[in-house]
Formats: C-alpha cells, sequence, structure tokens
C-alpha cells in the first residue's frame, strides 16, 4: 500500500515541479475538486493539518489564483473554498497523470477485483472520512462554482 501511493506520487512530481507546486497544495486542489464549497475548518479537518499550515497553503493557492474563498451569507466569519477555473485546469491536470496509473492497473486486475478493492478501501476508511465522502448537505451537492470531479 505504501509503496503504490509513493509511486502515485511520484508519478505526479515532475508535473508538481513545473507547477512549482508541493503535495500539501495539490492535496488542498484534490479535495476541493471532490467537495466545492467546504469551508476552511472542514478543509483542515479532513487534512488533518494545523490551522497555520492550511493557512499557507490556502495563502499560496489563493496567490496563484488557484483557489476563491467566498465569505457565509448567513455567517460573515465563514469562508467556503472553491477551485478557480485556473485551479480546475491544474487539478484536473495532476490528477489525470494518477488516473491513468489507476486504469492501468483496475484494466490488469478485472472487474471483480476492482469492486473488491472498492470494499477494502471503505473498510479502512474511518467513521470520520464515511461521513465526509456521504454526506449530502447542501456544500456538497450544489455549489455556486460548479459541479465536484465525481460527477454529483
Amino acid at each position: 500500500m505504501v509503496l503504490a501511493w509513493l509511486d502515485l506520487g511520484q508519478a505526479i512530481a515532475p508535473v508538481l515541479e513545473e507547477l512549482h507546486l508541493g503535495a500539501a497544495q495539490y492535496r488542498a486542489l484534490q479535495m476541493l475538486a471532490f467537495r466545492p464549497g467546504l469551508k476552511v475548518g472542514e478543509l483542515q479537518a479532513v487534512l488533518g493539518v494545523t490551522k497555520q499550515s492550511l493557512a499557507r497553503t490556502l495563502t499560496e493557492l489563493q496567490e496563484r489564483a488557484l483557489v476563491s474563498a467566498e465569505q457565509g451569507r448567513q455567517d460573515r466569519r465563514q469562508r467556503f473554498l472553491f477551485l478557480t477555473p485556473h485551479g480546475r485546469d491544474i487539478e484536473r491536470r495532476l490528477f489525470s497523470v494518477q488516473r491513468e496509473q489507476m486504469v492501468t492497473a483496475y484494466r490488469s486486475a478485472g472487474s471483480s477485483a476492482v469492486q473488491g478493492f472498492r470494499q477494502v478501501l471503505q473498510g479502512m476508511l474511518s467513521e470520520r472520512s464515511r461521513v465526509f465522502l456521504t454526506r449530502e448537505d447542501g456544500v456538497a451537492k450544489e455549489t455556486a462554482k460548479g459541479g465536484r470531479r465525481d460527477g454529483q
């Protein structure tokens, strides 16, 4: 598992280097592609990072116009995070490299193995991660900036 994770990271390393991005920035981009409109605190929780670390990452992404933050309508202290069109393009480019590796592995393993692998991954998720993936609140379903990567 660790070797596969390392290989997925190494596959995108040249693109990250070309774009002058790090792994932390890519993880944030991935989460915002999957769940546009996350609140800053939600992103911090799902990534498991400190406020200071996330603030650095978000500042860099916002300065590069990859992420935008919108104030909450009901609570102006809240900030909802979205990928900009440029941010979506960058995230898609990076994810496409990893997707190719996964597609190759899935084709080699066959459909029953893929289903089994998904079940294993689901079984490994914490309750918090399962809730994050399956929640159906307004932010996850409808956003001002567009759809999620998973097509929902």
